[in-house]
Order: C-alpha cells, then structure tokens, then sequence
C-alpha cells in the first residue's frame, strides 16, 4: 500500500519533533575491586575463602534530560561528576546499568584523543577507519580525506605511523576526523584542552560552524569560557546527579559558587 504525500510529510514532521538525544532515568554503576586500607590478615583470609573485595561506584544516578536538535549544550561538573561515563553512554561505547536512552542522527565521538586510533597504522589510514566506523563510504570518505588532511596540519606526517605523533598532533587529527564526518550529533570531551592557541581558535571556529548549521553538540569542559561562548544549553552534574540545567551564565555561577562555598559549608545544594 502506498504512503500519500501527507502521510510522508506527517511522518517527516514527527520525526523532526523528536530531540536529538533523549535520556531517561538513566543510572550507570560500576562494579571494582577494591579495599581502601588492606590489612595482611584481611587478605589472607580471602585468597583462603576466594573471596575479592568488590566496591560499587555510582558514576550515573537517575538522569534524565532531552536534547533538541541544534542544541549546543554544555556538561561541566568536577571531577568524578559522571561527565566522560554519560557521554560514553550516549555514544553507545557504554552500556546504562538501567534507564533507556534514545539517540536520533549521526553521532561522532571525540570523547578521548586517539582512542580507536591504531598507533601502527599511518594517519591516513585511520582516517579511513574512522570514517568506516562512522558508517561513511570509502568515496565519502576519499571525499573529505583532503579537508581532513589540511585541516590537521600534519603534512607528510599523516603517511607516518601514529605512534611516531606527538600529543598535539593526535588532538589534531583526532577533532578533525571527528568534524568532517558529517554528524548529526557531535559529543566532544575536553578535546580543547590540547593543542597550541592557534588550533583551539579553528577548533572552536569549526564548531560555531556546526552549530550554525544546526547540528547537535554536546561540550564536556572545565573550560568555563568555553562552555559560555560555544552552548546555548548547560547541565551542572554532581556526583552523577543532574543538580541544575538552564542557561550557561546562569548554571556556571551557581557551579561556581558551589565550588567556592565549598560541599560540607553552611549553604546548601538547594541553595545555589
């Protein structure tokens, strides 16, 4: 049976309505061993009973939140908030212990500089691979390999192992893979803070372009600055928990301030 023209542009429309990114009561914990303090005795009895100490870690706590499409939204928080788990997760990488997330688009990954990378294969052949693995075609990827390439800055280094790069130019050639492989979703985290003034300035150019094409974009930084000039949207995380979303002005000061009050003062979470 066929689909009438409004049926189609019925169905087009609802799937333009739906977010880009839909978390819902997502959790995520993580299973290590571990004793703070282990005692000679305490370890003896339990190579005698095969027992290991094991510690659970709740990197994620009942999150939930919906992301539009050509949102550009920032994740801060300190260290051990969740950030990095919550964007594996996202990206797939990560399964949620328990909760649902939907993902609608494309997604490219900058979560980790160099990772999926193979250090003994030359940078144009990772670029290859990152695009295989972001479902792109060998011509579509032939296509971008130039852009890619310059963008990088690595010239004849990008025939060289990638064990042979230094730090900066993993971050390199890492954002730029990341960017040209069309995204619908682009999860970036701390990719910022490598690399010399001048390549952060095109980084955070080739992201305003992103986002001005109204791609989706989500911004894991400490880089405070970063997070006002680049996101419309902001979510403050605490020890897994969403403590605040709204306007990036107005979450970084209250984060801010939660940072200098300081946990165990007099005012409390809810008072920020």
């Amino acid at each position: 049976m066929s689909v009438s023209e409004a049926e189609k542009k019925s169905m087009q429309k609802t799937e333009s309505a739906m977010p880009a990114v839909k978390v819902q009561d997502v959790s995520i914990t993580y299973r290590t061993t571990f004793e703070r303090v282990p005692t000679f005795k305490s370890a003896i009895v339990r190579f005698g009973r095969g027992e290991r100490a094991i510690r659970e870690v709740k990197a994620v706590q009942n999150v939930s939140f919906d992301v539009d499409h050509g949102t550009t939204i920032g994740i801060i928080g300190a260290n051990g908030a969740g950030k990095s788990t919550l964007m594996r997760s996202i990206a797939g990488i990560l399964p949620p212990t328990s909760g649902r997330i939907e993902v609608h688009g494309r997604v490219s990954t900058l979560l980790s500089l160099g990772v999926g990378f193979n250090a003994a294969l030359s940078g144009r052949e990772n670029v290859v691979l990152g695009g295989l693995a972001a479902g792109l075609s060998r011509k579509a990827i032939q296509e971008r390999y130039e852009e890619i390439a310059e963008f990088a800055e690595l010239g004849d280094f990008m025939e060289m192992p990638m064990r042979t790069y230094s730090s900066g130019m993993f971050s390199r050639l890492a954002f730029s893979v990341a960017v040209h492989m069309d995204p619908d979703i682009l999860l970036i985290d701390e990719a910022l803070s490598a690399g010399d003034a001048s390549f952060k300035s095109k980084a955070a150019a080739k992201m305003n372009e992103l986002v001005t094409n109204s791609r989706t974009m989500f911004l894991v930084s400490h880089a405070m600055s970063s997070v006002r000039d680049l996101c419309n949207d902001c979510i403050w995380l605490h020890k897994g928990k969403v403590m605040m979303r709204g306007e990036p002005n107005e979450v970084i000061t209250a984060y801010t301030k939660f940072l200098q009050v300081g946990e165990k003062e007099s005012v409390s979470l809810e008072d920020l």
